[in-house]
């Protein structure tokens, strides 16, 4: 028997927020995406306070927040910037600034001017790093933490030149 991955729920953004939302990892700590665009260039998640997440003092557990912002920069990046690209989570920071004490979200927004960075960077086959930011915050709009993930991008060795590029 196959055991089913990500990439077999398809490109259908739909699929792939019910199929994450029912992900056990994300559903036992209270995360849930609220929403994901049809192109994969945002993305809103939350993270409402239970009793899986609540750390000894009664407050939302480190370990869920970052888990709730994880994986979408290399999600929305990968299925934005072509097959003709490796990407990979490469580094992962977080800042706690306020302690959780209601649900908490997170907003995701890819933009044009991201994809072109990371394109005409490894437009040569260098391997990119690149970091994207992410604040968590309350109900109120207070902040809660800062997250960083860092990025690792490279052109596939095998890969054709983009239209235009220089050939080697």
């Amino acid at each position: 028997m196959k055991v089913p991955t990500w990439q077999n729920l398809g490109g259908d953004h739909r699929v792939l927020r019910h199929g994450m939302n029912l992900w056990p990892p994300f559903a036992a700590a209270g995360i849930r995406i609220e929403e994901m665009s049809a192109d994969y260039r945002y993305v809103r998640v939350a993270l409402r306070k239970g009793v899986f997440n609540r750390n000894y003092v009664g407050t939302q557990f480190g370990g869920s927040l970052f888990a709730m912002v994880d994986p979408f920069w290399m999600l929305m990046v990968m299925h934005n910037i072509g097959r003709e690209y490796v990407v990979w989570d490469k580094a992962g920071e977080i800042e706690f600034v306020a302690p959780g004490r209601t649900t908490v979200r997170a907003e995701f927004r890819l933009t044009e001017e991201h994809l072109t960075e990371l394109r005409e960077a490894a437009a040569d086959g260098s391997k990119v790093l690149r970091w994207f930011d992410t604040d968590v915050v309350a109900e109120d709009g207070a902040l809660i933490a800062r997250v960083r993930k860092q990025l690792y991008v490279r052109r596939k060795r095998d890969a054709k030149p983009p239209a235009g590029a220089p050939s080697a």
